[in-house]
C-alpha cells in the first residue's frame, strides 16, 4: 500500500505560534502533505501540542498559573491558529492526553524489561530555599566549555555543548536566585551507548539522500560518543515514571515529547473508529511496501529526530525509521532572530488579527512558502511581504485568471469556449501530444519539441499553443520532483512559471484580435486557457489552498486541495495538464482574489514594529550625551480617535503647554479612545514628523511592555504639562 507518515514536531505550548514555526515545520509539511494527497497517496499527518517539560513549569511561574492553566490557554489558541491558516493535520493532539501517559509508560516498561535503563545515584543541584532538585532549565551559570554566560543546566546556546548540570560554573537558581548546593539523586539512565553501532549506520545509509545540516548535526553527536542519558527527573509536573520507589519522578521530556506522534496517532484513530491496532498499520517496518515516513522540524530539534526517536523505535523493535527528516533552517524577522523576551516577531495570531480572513492566509503562505529556510536562514520582511502580494501573487496568478475570466463573461457568455468543427478533435489531439510527451525523457530539448511539434501537431496546434502544453506538462514534473525532494522553495518557483508562462500565452495569441479577424482561433485559445485555470486551481493547492478552491468552484469543479476530508483516493494531480473542463462549461467571476497591500498598510506594521521592540539591555547601549539629545517633556491628551482600518493606531491630540501637537501610537488593542482622554503622558518632543496611514505623527508616547503583552502608558506622578523628563 503506498503510505506516508507525516509528523511536524510537536511545539512546546508555553507560547503562540509565531512565523518562524511556520517556516521551519508547520507550512513545508503541509505543502507536502497536500501534494501527496492530490496524487491519490494515503497520507498521516500528525502533529500536536508537547505539554511537558520545564519550558511549561517556567511560565507557569512567570504568568503566576499552573502547568495545566498554561496548557489549557495555548493549546486551543494554537490548533485554532493552525486550522486557520490552512494546515491539514490529521490530527492535531495532546500529551496531556490519556492515550500519551498510556503509551509513554508502555515504552518506559519496555525499556526496564529489555535492560535498557539502569538506576543510578548522581549529584544534582538543589535548591534548599525552594526545597526541590533542580531541573536543568532551573539553572543557569557559565558554559564549562566556552565559558559564556547563561548557559542552561543541560545545554549553552552559544556553542552548543551538552553537559551534565554540575558541570556549570557558578550555577544559579532561576527559582530563587540563591547558589544551589549539590545532592545526590537516582534516577533511571537509558544506555544510548548500545545503540551507538545502529545509529551511526542509519544516518551513514541516508549521507547522499538527506540535508547536510541534518547529516552533519548527526555525525557531530555520533562523534562525541553516546553516553549514558537520565530517562527521569525529579518534578511533578509531567508522565509519573512507572517503577518502584519512584515517586516524585517522571519521564524526562526527551524521551516522552517524541512519543507524542505514536500517541496522536492512537488518538486518531480512536476518534475515525478505527481498532485498537490501527495505529500500528502506519508506524510498522515496512515489508516490501511502498511506505515513507517523512519528519518535519527545525534544525534545533533534528538529533530528537534522527538519534533520539529512532533509539527509542529501535528498542521497541519493528518499527519505522524516519525515511527523511528535511530540518530547515531559522527564519528571522526585519534582521534579527524571532525573540519572545524582546518582543521580536509575528505571532500567528496577531497577524490573524490585523490580517484576517483565509485571503490573508493564503499571502502568508506564499510569502512564506517563496522564503522558506531551507538551506540557510532567511528573512521575513514587512516591504518583502507587500513585493510578494503585489508584483507577484497579484501580477501574475491573479492578472491571468482575471484577464481569461474578464474575456469569457464579455465574449463567450461566461462559458468555456464550443469549439467550432475545425477544431473538434483538439482533446483528443490534446491528450495524443501529452502521450508523445510522456515517451520522451524528462529533460527534452528545445530542438526535440519543435522537431516534435513540426513532425506531428503543427496541424492541430499552434507555435503558441504547443509551446504552452509543453510548459504545462514539464512544468508539472520538475514541480513534482522538486516536491518529492522537499524543495519547497524551487516548487513553488516553477509554479509560478508555469503561470508566467499563461500569462506571455494570452499575451502572444493576442485573442483581443482573434475575436476579430479569427472568431475559431480565439475560441481555441479561450478554451487553452479556460483548462489552464483548471490546472493552476491543482498546482497552487498545496501552496495557497484556500484561493485555489475559489478558482475551481468558479469554473464549476469541485475543489481539490489536498484536505484532509477529500474521500477521492485518485490521482488529481496528474490530470491539470488534460484538457478536463467540458466545452459550454459556466465560468462565475469570483471575487478579486488577491488585493494589492498598500503602503500604509505595511507602513503601520513597520511602524508598530518598532514601537512595541523592547530593547535587549546588553545592546544598543548609548553615553550621557545620547540620551541628552532626546528631549521628553509631560503632555495632556486632549483629543482621541481610532483610524480607520487600523487594528494597532490610535490618533492622539495632546498639549504640551506651549503647543498642541499630533501623534500616532500603536496603543489602540491596549486603550480605547475614550478612556485615554485628560490622561498626563510623556513623548518624545524633538523626534522628526512621521507619515503613518497618511497622518502625520509629530512625537512619540513612551509605554511600557509587559512580559506577558500587554502596553502602559508612561504616566507621571504630577499633573503638570510641559514639564521636561530627565
Amino acid at each position: 500500500m503506498a503510505r506516508t507518515l507525516i509528523t511536524a514536531a510537536l511545539p512546546y505550548v508555553n507560547s503562540y505560534i509565531h512565523l518562524g514555526h511556520l517556516a521551519g515545520a508547520y507550512l513545508p509539511a503541509d505543502m507536502y502533505a497536500r501534494f501527496l494527497r492530490l496524487q491519490g497517496r494515503e497520507v498521516l499527518f500528525v502533529c500536536g501540542s508537547d505539554e511537558h517539560g520545564v519550558a511549561i513549569t517556567i511560565s507557569a511561574d512567570k504568568e503566576h498559573t499552573t502547568p495545566k492553566a498554561i496548557i489549557d490557554k495555548y493549546h486551543p489558541m494554537n490548533e485554532a491558529a493552525f486550522k486557520d491558516f490552512g494546515i491539514s493535520f490529521d490530527i492535531y493532539s495532546r500529551t496531556s492526553l490519556p492515550d500519551h501517559f498510556e503509551t509513554a509508560q508502555e515504552f518506559f516498561k519496555d525499556w526496564l524489561d529489555k535492560g535498557y535503563l539502569v538506576e543510578k545515584e548522581e549529584p544534582q543541584f538543589y535548591d534548599e530555599k525552594a526545597s526541590m532538585f533542580l531541573p536543568d532549565r532551573y539553572v543557569e551559570g557559565i558554559c564549562p566549555h566556552c565559558s559564556k554566560e547563561g548557559a542552561r543546566g543541560d545545554q549553552c546556546d552559544s556553542c552548543g555543548a551538552t553537559y551534565n548540570q554540575t558541570e556549570l560554573k557558578n550555577p544559579i537558581s532561576i527559582l530563587t536566585g540563591e547558589k544551589p548546593i549539590v545532592k545526590n539523586t537516582k534516577h533511571w539512565y537509558f544506555k544510548m551507548g548500545e545503540f551507538q553501532q545502529q545509529l551511526e549506520e542509519y544516518i551513514e545509509s541516508h549521507s547522499q539522500d538527506w540535508k547536510d545540516n541534518v547529516i552533519q548535526q548527526s555525525r557531530s553527536w555520533l562523534k562525541q560518543g553516546l553516553n549514558d542519558r537520565a530517562a527521569t527527573r525529579d518534578m511533578k509536573w509531567g508522565i509519573p515514571v512507572p517503577a518502584a520507589n519512584a515517586e516524585g519522578k517522571v519521564i524526562y521530556v526527551w524521551f516522552e515529547a517524541v512519543l507524542g506522534y505514536i500517541s496522536a496517532t492512537k488518538h486518531w484513530a480512536k476518534q475515525h473508529g478505527y481498532s485498537a491496532e490501527e495505529w500500528k498499520t502506519w508506524w510498522s517496518k515496512p515489508k516490501n511496501e511502498d511506505r515513507e515516513y517523512i519528519a518535519f522540524l527545525g534544525k534545533d530539534n533534528i538529533v530528537f529526530h534522527t538519534l533520539i526517536f529512532p533509539m527509542l523505535l529501535m528498542a521497541k523493535g519493528d518499527m519505522i525509521l524516519p525515511t527523511n527528516v528535511p530540518a530547515n533552517e531559522f527564519l528571522n524577522f526585519e534582521g534579527k532572530k524571532f525573540s519572545k523576551s524582546q518582543n521580536w516577531g509575528i505571532f500567528l495570531r496577531d497577524y490573524q488579527k490585523d490580517f484576517p480572513g483565509k485571503t490573508n492566509a493564503d499571502i502568508l503562505r506564499y510569502a512564506l512558502a517563496n522564503n522558506l529556510p531551507e538551506t540557510k536562514d532567511s528573512d521575513f520582511t514587512w516591504k518583502d511581504f507587500q513585493a510578494k502580494t503585489n508584483n507577484e501573487l497579484a501580477a501574475i496568478p491573479g492578472n491571468f485568471i482575471n484577464r481569461v475570466i474578464q474575456f469569457l463573461s464579455k465574449n463567450f457568455s461566461s462559458a468555456v469556449p464550443i469549439l467550432s468543427d475545425h477544431y473538434a478533435n483538439l482533446d483528443e489531439a490534446w491528450e495524443l501530444l501529452i502521450q508523445d510527451f510522456q515517451r520522451e525523457p524528462n529533460t527534452v530539448s528545445k530542438e526535440t519539441l519543435q522537431s516534435l511539434y513540426e513532425s506531428k501537431h503543427i496541424h492541430y496546434f499552434s507555435a503558441h499553443d504547443f509551446s504552452m502544453i509543453a510548459s504545462l506538462y514539464t512544468g508539472m514534473n520538475k514541480v513534482s520532483m522538486h516536491y518529492k525532494q522537499c524543495r519547497f522553495r524551487d516548487a513553488v518557483t516553477e509554479t509560478m512559471n508555469i503561470t508566467r508562462s499563461a500569462n506571455k500565452y494570452f499575451n502572444d495569441t493576442e485573442p483581443w484580435k482573434t475575436i476579430k479577424n479569427d472568431p475559431d482561433e480565439c475560441g481555441k485559445t479561450l478554451y487553452i486557457c479556460s483548462q489552464l485555470l483548471r490546472s493552476l486551481s491543482i498546482i497552487f493547492a498545496p501552496i495557497i489552498p484556500h484561493t485555489a478552491s475559489v478558482l475551481a468552484e468558479s469554473i464549476g469543479q469541485i475543489p481539490m486541495t489536498g484536505s484532509v476530508d477529500q474521500s477521492d483516493k485518485k490521482d488529481i494531480w496528474s490530470t491539470m495538464v488534460f484538457p478536463v473542463l467540458a466545452q459550454g462549461q459556466n465560468i462565475h467571476i469570483p471575487p478579486i482574489l488577491f488585493n494589492k497591500m498598500e503602503d500604509s498598510v505595511i507602513d503601520a506594521q513597520i511602524s508598530a514594529m518598532h514601537a512595541g521592540q523592547i530593547i535587549d539591555k546588553k545592546e544598543d547601549l548609548i553615553t550621557i550625551d545620547d540620551f541628552k539629545k532626546i528631549k521628553l517633556v509631560t503632555a495632556k491628551i486632549i483629543h482621541a480617535e481610532a483610524i480607520p482600518k487600523s487594528e494597532k493606531l490610535v490618533k492622539l491630540q495632546v498639549d504640551t503647554g506651549t503647543e498642541k501637537r499630533q501623534i500616532l501610537a500603536g496603543i489602540a488593542k491596549h486603550y480605547k479612545p475614550e478612556d485615554l482622554l485628560g490622561k498626563t503622558i510623556v513623548i518624545v518632543a524633538n523626534l522628526a514628523p512621521a507619515k503613518l496611514m497618511g497622518h502625520e505623527s509629530q512625537g512619540m508616547l513612551l509605554a511600557a511592555n509587559s512580559a506577558d503583552g500587554s502596553v502602559s502608558l508612561i504616566a507621571p506622578e504630577i499633573d503638570s504639562i510641559g514639564s521636561e523628563v530627565r
